[in-house]
Formats: C-alpha cells, sequence, structure tokens
C-alpha cells in the first residue's frame, strides 16, 4: 500500500486520470489508487478467477462506474492506442515473457505525455544460495532483473525515465512479515488448531532465510521507476 500510494504520488493522478492496472490481481492497488486519487481504474489481469472476485468486490464497495476490471496479456493490452492517462505494473513486469513487447504496449495505450509507474523485483547477477530452481520462480525471482536494465528496456520502448527509487526495505519488511506468518501457521498446525496437509515448514523456512539475507546483502531489492512517454 505504502508504495502504491507512492506511484500514485510519482504519477501525478488526479480525479480525471484514467489510468490502466496491468496484471492487477484481485485488485488491491486498483481500489487504493482509485480510493486515494479519485481517477478511474480498468485492472486486466490474464486470470479468470482474479478477475471474477476484483469485479464482485468493486460491485460490493460500490465502485463498478469507477473501477473495472477484465482479462487481458501485457503484451496484446485489449485498448486502443493513446487511451490512458497512467499506467500502473506493480510487481509483475519481471514476470513477462517479453518484457520489450510489454514495455511497446505501455507506450502504444499511453496517450501522449502520459505516466507509467512501474514496481518491481530486482537481483544482481550474483547466484541466491537457496532461491535457485523452481522456489525462485514461485516467489517471481526468477526472472527478476537489475533495476538498469528495467530502465534500458523502457527506455528503447521510447519512455523517458525521470525517476528510479530504491525501496529494497520494503522488501525487508515483506519477507520478516512472511517469516512470521509462516512461524503462526506453524505453532498453529502443532496446537492442531488448523490443518495444512502438504505444508513444509522447514522448506517455507529455509526460502525466508534465504531471501531475507539476499536482501540484506543487496543481491535482492525493489525499485520504483517513473517514465513518461514523450
Amino acid at each position: 500500500t505504502r508504495l502504491t500510494e507512492r506511484l500514485g504520488q510519482l504519477l501525478a493522478l488526479t480525479s480525471q486520470s484514467h489510468v490502466l492496472d496491468v496484471a492487477s490481481g484481485r485488485g488491491t492497488s486498483a481500489f487504493h489508487i482509485a480510493a486515494s486519487f479519485g481517477c478511474k481504474v480498468i485492472g486486466v489481469d490474464l486470470s479468470e478467477e482474479n478477475v471474477g472476485q476484483a469485479t464482485a468486490e468493486a460491485s460490493e464497495r460500490g465502485l463498478a462506474e469507477q473501477v473495472s476490471f477484465q482479462l487481458g496479456d501485457a503484451e496484446r493490452l485489449p485498448f486502443d492506442d493513446e487511451t490512458f492517462d497512467a499506467i500502473l505494473c506493480e510487481c509483475a513486469f519481471c514476470t513477462f515473457p517479453s518484457k520489450s513487447v510489454a514495455a511497446g504496449e505501455f507506450y502504444r495505450v499511453l496517450k501522449p505525455a502520459g505516466q507509467l509507474g512501474l514496481s518491481d523485483l530486482t537481483r544482481s547477477e550474483a547466484e541466491i544460495p537457496g532461491l535457485e530452481g523452481l522456489l525462485s520462480w514461485i516467489a517471481c525471482i526468477g526472472d527478476a532483473l537489475p533495476a538498469e536494465r528495467y530502465v534500458a528496456t523502457l527506455k528503447e520502448a521510447g519512455f523517458h525515465v525521470s525517476r528510479a527509487e530504491d525501496h529494497s526495505d520494503a522488501l525487508v519488511e515483506m519477507v520478516r512479515q512472511i517469516q512470521a506468518k509462516l512461524l503462526g501457521a506453524e505453532i498453529m498446525a502443532g496446537l492442531k488448531k488448523i490443518d495444512l496437509p502438504g505444508v513444509d515448514f522447514a522448506t517455507g523456512r529455509q526460502f525466508a532465510q534465504a531471501a531475507l539475507q539476499a536482501t540484506s546483502s543487496g543481491v535482492l531489492g525493489y525499485i520504483v521507476i517513473a517514465a513518461t512517454k514523450p
């Protein structure tokens, strides 16, 4: 939420802004942006389940006229050229198979002088003990890039990158929250208060600790980028 708010500030959103939230998930960022800045938001996501749940929540909140959701692929956005004043993409760009194609689509659907706000995981070229292999892909780490490569990809698409802020502190906070939730769940399972068949707590603890060490050493990080379509 804190980083979503920061992105909204960097995008200079107003009640007149028409915003696209790419890879919107269940609508958390879209609802926050709409409530904080009064803008109209359309979220697109590849998951039919996410779109359905987010649409239902928009209706429950009485926001169906302000916030809507539809199926959409970041690499083939279902919108006309120069449709939006701003685009938001949180913790998803690193998962796109072709980041350059997605960046080109962002550029296409933005109006001239439109703003792009992107936040994502970063990683250095160094190996990350304990996070390689399948678990790293599950955690969206497998295809994360160094910050400068995200910036370069956006510039190659035609964007002017105005800000690139390091928010790795937020990643440390997130990993510590995961550790706390894992511990709480393990205690509850041990007390027979909850039943979590198939959950491997030992692997979860190992993964979280490796992620924390990688973040603390600077191998993993988190960046917020603001860019403009000239």
